[in-house]
């Protein structure tokens, strides 16, 4: 492609949002790269002269850093430090014509599923035979494996079916031929990634069948870690905790976004079930799987949420003991069910409901890991930082849950597995040393 300079085109792809929108950039990555393209993630060097933003629609916050790392790469180019700026991803799936008109200075917008366009844009051929060929942004001994795109699911609040479209699987055999693609290139854990994990198979094998490609995938040899994230609590297909329990080397856990415990916030929000359903859910999982690690997500400030409502959720939270917790503000989508109905609770008082919730879970966690104290574990070390390694348990994933820090233990090697006993606990994480 022809530029304002005559070096050789840098690209460097700038990730916002959460680890499926990485997986994206990782795969866009790798098309660049068998093009002969060079390519690098989050580039600190400044060396590169065309930026793709892969932006994130999600909830306000998300939209207003994805828009605001728009400007700054706009104005990079306008300084003649960039020769190029394109924009894809969630926001620019969802708003295109917005922002085109707005930020013209951007030289194209892109949909979350026009990756050949792009790479058009290069002068690059997309590559269909490239199954799993990522440029990894994550260190190499653990990445994410995309196993379906899209939600079928209709809850009131969420407006990623607009953004991403309906629920499509991936077959067994690419995602098999993808995790063994990246244990040869040192990958140790694998976090299996959807906005429904549960619903996998049904629009091309015409039945849930996760725990087919969970017992595939447990068959790699090298691979030591299989995580499941973002599991739908209605309805759930309880055989993937009969798998989970037969295979070593799928964690014991389990991410599970529940989003509320009132029973009129589940109605109102779409959530087609329960709060007696998600307990009776909760206690036969534990009973399948004894010691699995429960995190859930939530959401404060729903419309028509009252005090009374977010202190059943308390209670809610203080009876099931859920390992780990996060929680969003309300964003009022529009585009979603939920938007024709007024937001009639100001952000302030939305932040104040997350973080009145999140310290009733601050002491559940506190205690939980207390309770670690004494106790081994397989600790995996993702990283050294300040003289001291960070790791984490089969009961914490990356960046969301829990660290493991080790101190005075010598020399230990990033991506590998150790056993650790656990000799202090805080909120959210616990301290230990490295034992024979």
């Amino acid at each position: 492609m022809k530029t304002k300079t005559l070096r050789k085109d840098k690209v460097n792809i700038i990730t916002l949002g959460c680890s499926k929108n990485m997986v994206d950039s990782e795969v866009l990555s790798g098309q660049l790269l068998a093009n002969q393209i060079d390519v690098v993630h989050e580039n600190r060097r400044s060396d590169h002269n065309i930026v793709v933003v892969n932006t994130c629609g999600f909830i306000d916050k998300a939209k207003e850093e994805s828009i605001n790392t728009i400007l700054d790469q706009v104005e990079l180019k306008r300084r003649g430090k960039l020769d190029k700026v394109y924009v894809t991803g969630c926001l620019s799936e969802r708003y295109k014509n917005n922002l085109e008109a707005e930020i013209p200075e951007v030289d194209a917008f892109f949909g979350t599923m026009e990756l050949p366009l792009i790479l058009k844009k290069f002068e690059a051929d997309y590559k269909s035979e490239l199954i799993g060929e990522r440029l990894l942004a994550t260190p190499q001994h653990y990445a994410y494996l995309k196993i379906s795109e899209g939600c079928n699911r209709t809850c009131s609040f969420c407006a990623i079916p607009l953004m991403r479209g309906n629920h499509t699987s991936r077959t067994i055999e690419d995602l098999v031929k993808e995790a063994e693609g990246l244990v040869r290139r040192g990958v140790k854990e694998v976090m299996l990634i959807a906005q429904e994990l549960t619903y996998y198979g049904l629009d091309i094998y015409k039945k849930r069948m996760l725990p087919d490609l969970l017992n595939r995938l447990a068959d790699i040899p090298g691979l030591e870690w299989i995580r499941l994230h973002y599991a739908y609590p209605s309805k759930f297909p309880l055989e993937i905790l009969d798998v989970m329990r037969q295979r070593d080397n799928i964690c014991n856990y389990l991410d599970m976004p529940l989003q509320h415990a009132a029973n009129n916030m589940l109605k109102a929000m779409k959530r087609q079930i329960t709060r007696e359903e998600m307990e009776d859910l909760t206690a036969a999982i534990r009973e399948k799987v004894p010691g699995i690690c429960l995190r859930t997500t939530l959401i404060a400030g729903f419309p028509g949420e009252t005090l009374d409502d977010v202190e059943e959720l308390k209670s809610f939270l203080v009876r099931q003991r859920f390992d780990r917790v996060g929680i969003f503000s309300y964003s009022h989508e529009e585009g979603t069910s939920a938007f024709g109905i007024e937001d009639n609770i100001p952000s302030e008082e939305k932040e104040r409901r997350a973080q009145d919730v999140m310290e009733t879970q601050q002491e559940i966690s506190l205690e939980k890991n207390q309770e670690k104290i004494g106790k081994t574990f397989k600790v995996l070390i993702d990283k050294k930082e300040s003289g001291r390694y960070l790791g984490r348990t089969e009961f914490d994933s990356v960046e969301v849950d829990n660290e493991v820090v080790i101190s005075g233990s010598g020399k230990l090697s990033i991506g590998e597995f150790y056993n650790v006993k656990i000799t202090k606990a805080y909120d959210y994480d616990i301290e230990g040393e490295v034992v024979s």
